[in-house]
């Protein structure tokens, strides 16, 4: 991924908890290409070893393979760092409302244990993933930082919980802190399987089988998805900026559009059909709406231009043409 017109000192360390994950890998290849030290801290538990293969010949490039819910960890993990991208985290809010508790302990405790560690280490700025889960059943639309509702998922919950004390330890510690609320991300190395898995690649992987995709609902729920590399370009202007007025706050992470889900699927067909016509003619199944999702999400990404210079670059169209091009690639069997 370019950096684009964002300038990152070459010089600084970083380290990426989740680096295995979908974000997180994404995020150790851009800095790697970049030219920094990246350390990568993961358990595996949902990253993948396959995600990070390519980086570890990379001499700038170190894994720590353990959990955020140990501090000791933690604590080994921010020695000599300069910046954190903490991306480590259970998402999905159907595995929460399964297991709230593990849950809570990974996105709670863990956090908290990162930011008691980035503290003792003398870590510059604590730049995490926040969650547009966190508005919860606000009906303002689209969602502005300072607006939000009830959460509606004890996923949505911990998510809030990570703001306030990322908030409390930048008033009560002087740590600089950046929350990046992110909004139905999606892109290369998303994974389509297991129970938990996201949307896009879900859909993608039915319907490169020839299977119909399911939607919960009647399809007229809509998400602004956001692609992978606006996630990216988000988390390095976190890094970069000196704007003081910049620092200790949220920030949506989205395109600003909003897409439902049956626009959704007419898309990927549209995309998949250019290497298969026939996909073309699949036809989706409808089920019921599943609990603890909201209706619409709907991002106003207006404060993170104006404060954090974001910039963008791919809409839906643009970002799904990429996407279904890497997953064609290297998942069509």
């Amino acid at each position: 991924m370019a950096l684009n017109d964002i300038v990152l000192n070459k010089e600084l360390h970083i380290l990426v908890t989740g680096g295995a994950g979908f974000i997180g890998s994404n995020l150790c290849e851009t800095l790697l290409e970049n030219g920094n030290k990246v350390t990568c801290l993961d358990n595996f538990s949902t990253g993948k070893k396959e995600n990070i293969e390519p980086l570890l010949s990379n001499g700038n490039f170190s894994l720590i393979e353990g959990d955020i819910r140990d501090l000791e960890t933690c604590e080994k993990a921010c020695q000599g760092v300069d910046y954190i991208l903490h991306q480590a985290a259970l998402g999905s809010v159907p595995r929460s409302i399964k297991d709230p508790i593990t849950s809570n302990m990974v996105n709670v405790s863990g956090f908290l244990n990162m930011l008691v560690a980035s503290k003792n280490a003398g870590v510059k700025r604590f730049i995490y993933a926040a969650s547009s889960s966190t508005y919860g059943d606000s009906k303002q639309m689209p969602k502005i930082e300072e607006v939000i509702g009830k959460p509606l998922s004890p996923y949505a919950i911990t998510k809030y919980v990570n703001e306030l004390y990322a908030d409390v330890f930048s008033k009560t510690y002087g740590i600089e802190t950046i929350g990046l609320r992110y909004f139905n991300v999606f892109g290369k190395r998303q994974d389509p399987n297991g129970a938990y898995a996201a949307v896009i690649p879900k859909f993608v992987m039915q319907l490169m089988k020839h299977e119909s995709p399911t939607i919960n609902g009647d399809g007229s729920f809509s998400r602004d998805f956001t692609y992978i590399e606006n996630v990216v370009e988000m988390n390095l202007r976190a890094i970069v900026t000196t704007n003081t007025e910049a620092v200790n706050t949220v920030y949506n992470v989205a395109f600003g559009e909003r897409t439902d889900l049956n626009q959704l699927i007419g898309l990927l067909k549209k995309n998949l059909a250019k290497y298969d016509p026939s996909i073309a003619e699949i036809e989706p199944n409808y089920g019921p709406n599943r609990l603890g999702d909201v209706p619409h999400s709907l991002a106003s990404i207006d404060k993170a231009k104006e404060k954090l210079g974001y910039a963008p670059k791919y809409d839906i169209s643009k970002g799904l043409e990429k996407a279904v091009d890497w997953y064609w690639g290297n998942l069509k069997n």
